[in-house]
């Protein structure tokens, strides 16, 4: 369904791009030459439409990208910032600590113990 609506998507901006690219501008730009005479494709029947093709394909685009939103985040599972930590076990008094392992300390190499050193004298 996503990949169905993502076609459709990359349809409509290319399409977008080809009719805002054929709108004459102020310089004339890839716009649709202006030959005289009056009728249906002339320079204002052309204007019209080329207006009015990119205003619904602007709101195509919108409505698509609005959609690709809302299926994103439907798939998505809600998670909470309160649930989502496991409370820390509590030590029974007078019972013996765990020992504090990890992987860093196995690797750590037992230090060698220090000779007795003798009292300062003053």
């Amino acid at each position: 369904m996503q990949t169905v609506i993502i076609v459709i998507h990359l349809m409509l901006v290319l399409g977008l791009i080809g009719v805002v690219l054929l709108q004459r501008s102020e310089g004339g730009g890839l716009g649709i030459g202006g030959g005289g005479g009056g009728g249906f494709m002339s320079s204002r029947g052309t204007t019209n439409l080329l207006t009015r093709t990119t205003a619904i394909l602007a709101a195509c685009f919108f409505v698509t990208s609005l959609f690709l939103s809302w299926l994103a985040n439907y798939e998505r599972k809600p998670s909470s910032i309160i649930n989502s930590t496991s409370p820390a076990p509590i030590s029974q008094p007078g019972a013996p600590a765990a020992p504090a392992g990890g992987l860093l300390d196995s690797l750590k190499k037992p230090e060698a113990p220090s000779a007795p050193q003798a009292p300062q004298s003053k």
